[in-house]
């Protein structure tokens, strides 16, 4: 296992390479200038800027300098927020992410996986009927229009939860549930399936003929091994909870990435996009590589280094 997640580790190495260098050069390339969205500058100050944050040179020589200075783990100055460098700035918003993204996170697994698996075994039932009609609810809603239409429901009519902020338990609760929904309900569709399949194998029958309890048949048994796909969705899950978290923040104005990656776009502030993605791709990687550690450990017959 340790030769696998080492290789994977490698491998990765050439793929942030091309993502950080594409980010770079498609940011330098597009038109206009950190410096002058908003006003014009006088050239001479403009030099002066260029200078300070290292943007004036040729791109070749623009380009090895960021590389040789991400080496370091420098991710530079913000060309925004003055005086203000992306590791700070990561360092203060990634911790706000990365909690309402767990958060979130483990509510679209739970709930997506115990509504899957309900309308599974009470396939046809109304049961199902309703589990299926709202996960196609959870779907057809994206974060966009779920998260005003909860702030209006509970945060306004129901005063239940505050309408934005960060830091109690109160103000996360109704974001990550939010952010968590849509996912709930690909994820709740997808166990449905799985687990319909895996309730009609040999094994399950076998375990039912030997008179064993209707609930230990499914939860002993068959989802081991009916959750495998949903595993395996996990790693872009979490991945797409931790970007999708950019509109949720920016709603609730939460102090998290999101905001801030959206103004670097904007403003075109190279550094701070370039930092950003960095994070989000080494976090889709990382996913990745806990997805197939865990498929190893629910199902031994996979070979990890084969």
């Amino acid at each position: 296992m340790f030769t696998f997640i080492l290789r994977r580790l490698l491998l990765a190495i050439p793929v942030l390479f091309v993502v950080i260098s594409l980010t770079f050069l498609l940011m330098r390339l597009t038109p206009g200038n950190p410096f002058s969205a908003d006003r014009a500058i006088p050239p001479a100050v403009l030099k002066k800027l260029e200078a300070k944050y290292q943007l004036d040179g040729t791109l070749w020589q623009q380009y090895t300098g960021y590389l040789s200075d991400l080496a370091r783990g420098d991710l530079r100055l913000s060309t925004k927020y003055l005086n203000r460098s992306v590791n700070e700035i990561l360092a203060q918003t990634l911790p706000v992410s990365a909690t309402l993204g767990s958060l979130a996170f483990v509510i679209a697994l739970g709930s997506g996986v115990v509504l899957g698996s309900y309308a599974a075994v009470h396939q046809n039932g109304w049961q199902d009927r309703a589990a299926m009609f709202t996960a196609l609810l959870g779907i057809s809603l994206p974060a966009f229009i779920l998260a005003p239409l909860a702030i209006l429901l509970f945060a306004i009519y129901l005063p239940l939860f505050p309408v934005a902020g960060w830091g109690d338990l109160d103000q996360i609760v109704l974001p990550a549930i939010c952010l968590a929904l849509p996912f709930a309900a690909t994820i709740a569709r997808l166990m449905r399936t799985s687990m319909l399949e895996v309730l009609r194998l040999d094994f399950v029958r076998t375990a039912r003929a030997k008179g064993l309890p209707e609930h230990v048949v499914i939860f002993r048994h068959a989802l081991k091994v009916a959750i495998l796909p949903v595993v395996s969705y996990s790693g872009p899950l979490a991945a797409s909870i931790l970007t999708g978290s950019i509109v949720v923040e920016q709603i609730f104005k939460i102090p998290g990435l999101g905001p801030f990656f959206i103004n670097s776009v904007l403003n075109r502030d190279l550094f701070m996009v370039g930092g950003t993605v960095l994070v989000y791709s080494v976090a889709l990687i990382l996913f990745n590589i806990v997805v197939d550690v865990l498929y190893f450990v629910l199902d031994r017959r996979i070979k990890l280094d084969s």
